[in-house]
């Protein structure tokens, strides 16, 4: 998308963008006031370029989480869906920006609607794609330092947490997320669903390590059981980027 996107439609999807704010450490009120400058930190940061959104590229190759997630199934999934989630975002803030936008109520409730759908599969995808790595690049193992002391105060062990995240995943019904989410007010950590992209978090929750679990993420390999895609997803974890972002949203 060629055309910038205004001060007024970045304001607009404020809701929608509350943890891109979070994870890289910048007010969007910035955002709005300069929207032409990407965020200048986090892994939200490759998402949003020259005023619009962008679909980031994979920080490694298509092939490089297998045998946990093939290589097709990362094409399809990263440069066809997670690219029309981009599409339809750009698509949607720019009706918005339309004269009259808002002079149709049924028309402005389905603008927000894309707009919630759209911005919230952007931003949840762009987070998945950089808490993964290979094994041979930090992906897999457990967490260690001050990522199992945190996981182990709120769920008692680094086991226990795997245990109820990937039974939480597992049992999404239809299409959706299971997300580990930073809550600052209680400073602790909680594992929640979300159906689809939309975010059903505690408010003000930051999301730190989600999960897709949605079909497209898995049926070319696992096909209906979604439960051994969970299993083998831990092998490609990231530890050390889901650390950087705990201490990122600690720090906020």
């Amino acid at each position: 998308m060629t055309d910038q996107i205004s001060r007024r439609s970045v304001l607009q999807a404020a809701p929608a963008l509350a943890i891109a704010g979070a994870l890289v450490s910048i007010p969007l009120a910035a955002m709005a006031d300069s929207a032409t400058s990407a965020p200048a930190a986090g892994p939200l940061a490759a998402g949003f370029k020259d005023g619009a959104y962008v679909l980031p590229p994979l920080p490694y190759d298509y092939a490089a989480l297998e045998p946990a997630i093939d290589a097709e199934t990362m094409h399809l999934h990263h440069d066809k869906h997670h690219q029309a989630y981009v599409d339809n975002l750009n698509k949607t803030l720019k009706a918005l920006a339309e004269p009259g936008a808002d002079a149709n109520p049924a028309l402005l409730s389905g603008l927000e609607e894309d707009l919630s759908f759209n911005a919230g599969g952007h931003l949840l995808h762009t987070i998945f794609w950089s808490i993964m790595a290979p094994p041979s690049s930090g992906g897999g193992g457990d967490p260690t330092g001050a990522r199992a002391d945190a996981l182990t105060k709120d769920f008692g062990s680094v086991e226990a947490f795997k245990t109820r995240f990937s039974k939480v995943a597992a049992g999404v019904k239809g299409s959706g997320w299971a997300i580990l989410a930073y809550e600052p007010v209680g400073d602790r950590l909680l594992v929640t669903q979300a159906k689809q992209h939309d975010m059903q978090l505690v408010a003000g929750a930051i999301p730190l390590l989600p999960l897709d679990v949605w079909e497209h993420a898995y049926y070319l390999k696992y096909h209906n059981v979604k439960a051994e895609y969970v299993k083998a997803w831990w092998s490609v974890v990231n530890w050390g980027a889901v650390g950087s972002a705990l201490a990122a949203a600690r720090g906020r």
